[in-house]
């Protein structure tokens, strides 16, 4: 029997899902892209629901994803931004929230420079919240929209494929998702970047590691280039972004000289020109603008069966 819901009322990291959770979100998502992709591209399955985007860091792309979802649904929606909010007042998370609260939101959606910042929320408020990137910990949106795109793009499922992640590993927290997530769907995954950019113990998840970028990308069938998050580096972990290209870049003489063809994922923003080139990025091995589009179709998901799930 298919599950019909999810194991949790939050979406708070991909750790505490199950993989049944992860294959009812992904079906669940299957059903939505249809949706976003008619003339008429809303349903009123969140009507009078009432979700607020609290964006303590800066983003574009996931918030953007994310009121579109919410829009697509007819839910409600607030924006909440903390550069002009009274948290620069003083105001803490937890009082902030409250005040938001009050005004009757069913929903949050989060992102927080502190690590645990959704989990410390969930156990403090009634609503359903959904974790849209806490510090280097996860963003499982993410993670999800990045794993249904690869089973579309291979046509399969995952278990047993090669999925490698190349770049900035210690400070990204789409790496740590995308690894917690992939295992659960039975992948096998491999880490490659310089050794500066990868954890120490990383492999206790479950991951290979490894410093040669063509043998990486002659063993997988997907690579998931991740951007050097130079605003999270406090010291220099290479030399210059002109050395990182030439070691661990990915540029099209590189990929057009393997024997297979692998396709090539970006969660963005990218820096072109240093983690990939303009070529690769603009390839026809490039899912990249379908990550962009099926990010819509997985958020409506996730937003949707929490909604049977209400705190």
């Amino acid at each position: 029997m298919s599950q019909s819901q999810l194991s949790t009322p939050h979406v708070l990291g991909i750790k505490y899902l199950t993989p049944e959770d992860l294959h009812l979100i992904f079906e669940t998502a299957r059903e939505f892209k249809e949706v976003i992709n008619r003339p008429i591209k809303k349903v009123p399955s969140l009507r009078d629901v009432t979700v607020a985007n609290l964006f303590f860091e800066n983003s574009t792309r996931t918030r953007i994803s994310f009121e579109l979802a919410e829009k697509r649904l007819s839910a409600d929606v607030v924006n909440f931004s903390a550069a002009s909010s009274s948290v620069k007042k003083g105001e803490t998370l937890l009082d902030t929230v409250n005040n938001i609260l009050s005004m009757k939101v069913d929903m949050i959606v989060m992102r927080h420079p502190a690590q645990g910042a959704p989990l410390f929320l969930s156990k403090r408020i009634p609503a359903n919240i959904i974790n849209a990137g806490d510090g280097t910990h996860e963003h499982p949106t993410q993670a999800l929209l990045d794993a249904f795109s690869m089973q579309e793009a291979l046509n399969d499922n995952l278990r047993g494929r090669n999925i490698a992640i190349f770049g900035d590993i210690l400070h990204s927290r789409v790496a740590m998702s995308n690894i917690f997530c992939l295992r659960k769907l039975g992948a096998n995954v491999r880490l490659c970047g310089p050794p500066t950019l990868i954890p120490k113990h990383i492999g206790k998840l479950g991951v290979e590691v490894s410093f040669d970028v063509r043998e990486t990308l002659e063993w997988c069938d997907v690579a998931n280039v991740l951007r050097i998050q130079l605003e999270r580096q406090d010291i220099r972990y290479f030399p210059t972004l002109r050395e990182y290209h030439r070691s661990f870049g990915i540029n099209k003489q590189l990929l057009d000289s393997l024997d297979s063809e692998v396709v090539i994922m970006h969660p963005g923003p990218i820096n072109r020109g240093v983690e990939i080139t303009s070529d690769v990025a603009d390839s026809q091995q490039s899912i990249i603008l379908e990550q962009v589009e099926n990010g819509v179709a997985i958020r409506m998901a996730v937003l949707y069966l929490l909604s049977t799930r209400r705190v």
